[in-house]
């Protein structure tokens, strides 16, 4: 009789521990980043781990994928092909706006805000020999403004515009990915490229520091100050010699830029987004202790330059952290 009921027992064991296994639902996401020289990836990797590390407790398993930037991470997660993207500011205003690259399929709608992160820095780095020292000098010369699907693309562009010049009669513009620009330019097959990252940068400590030796160059002037007053989404921004000083610069730079954000789509699960939310704020430090141009950030700073609508799911996780009154009340509509 014991012995049944040693028999019995195992069985009611076995049982409870396949239908909990069986009814245990793993949620699987992938977070769109950009190049792996650049600051998306790292970003990217970050948050995957503070998901992974609680596993067994929120039964999610994040990936991270690089890829050519901010346009494809935001169809990508329109199209459910990535669940999070990293996307350049004015690139999630464009796209809910139905703007640029969207122009011709209209606002996108489901789009949604997770959270801000570092600020970016429009960047120009042109070979001394090249007589680049500032933007109207781009004429006539070789520069790469950036591949298509990345976000600096269109801010190359409008820059550009900015300073009256035109990509197809002013110069003779290369669109290749942030990675190659700085061996094209120390091999001398392009005068400058442009790019759009926060600093410092790995991608601009290989082009400052070769044998070609190379200016990062103001982008200031009158028509960038009306681009300011145009585009809400861009702003001065500042590049520190200190993180390039073999540079031909003796000071710091003075530019614009825009702010590096986290997003999703209008139907991601609640629970996923929250969880996510919860772990960067309640993380805080360690979140900022992963990158330099992370260091001057607050949380407050992690709820602005936002265009699209915040996720409800993030927006429980603010509302119970009291960070909701941080928030532009317009981007609340869940």
């Amino acid at each position: 009789m014991k012995k049944e009921h040693s028999y019995i027992v195992m069985l009611v064991c076995i049982s409870i521990l396949f239908g909990g296994c069986k009814d245990r639902k793993v949620s699987f996401v992938t977070i769109g980043t950009g190049a792996v020289t650049g600051i998306y990836y790292p970003t990217g990797v970050a948050i995957s781990r503070m998901i992974n590390k609680k596993y067994n407790e929120y039964n999610i398993k994040a990936t991270v994928e690089s890829t050519s930037g901010s346009v494809f991470n935001v169809n990508a997660v329109l199209n459910t092909d990535l669940v999070f993207g990293v996307v350049q500011s004015d690139r999630q205003y464009q796209a809910y706006k139905g703007l640029a690259e969207w122009s011709a399929y209209g606002q996108q709608t489901n789009l949604r805000s997770v959270f801000s992160i570092h600020p970016e820095s429009i960047t120009l780095i042109a070979s001394e020999k090249s007589g680049i020292r500032g933007i109207e000098d781009l004429k006539g010369k070789r520069v790469n403004l950036g591949n298509p699907g990345s976000g600096y693309l269109q801010n190359s562009r409008d820059v550009l515009k900015a300073a009256g010049l035109n990509e197809e009669n002013d110069l003779s513009a290369e669109h290749v990915k942030a990675v190659e620009a700085p061996g094209l330019l120390q091999d001398g097959r392009i005068d400058a490229f442009f790019y759009t990252v926060g600093h410092p940068n790995g991608n601009i400590k290989e082009a400052t520091s070769g044998r070609i030796k190379v200016y990062i160059v103001p982008i200031t002037g009158p028509g960038i100050d009306k681009m300011l007053t145009n585009y809400s989404y861009y702003a001065e921004s500042i590049i520190a010699h200190s993180f390039y000083p073999y540079s031909l610069n003796t000071e710091d730079v003075s530019t614009i830029g825009v702010k590096a954000t986290f997003v999703t789509s209008k139907n991601t699960d609640e629970s996923i987004v929250y969880v996510v939310t919860k772990e960067v704020f309640e993380n805080f430090e360690v979140f900022k202790s992963l990158h330099p141009s992370y260091k001057i950030l607050t949380k407050q700073d992690m709820l602005k330059g936002l265009s699209a609508p915040i996720h409800k799911g993030a927006l429980k996780y603010y509302r119970q952290a009291g960070l909701d009154k941080y928030i532009d009340p317009k981007l609340i509509i869940d």
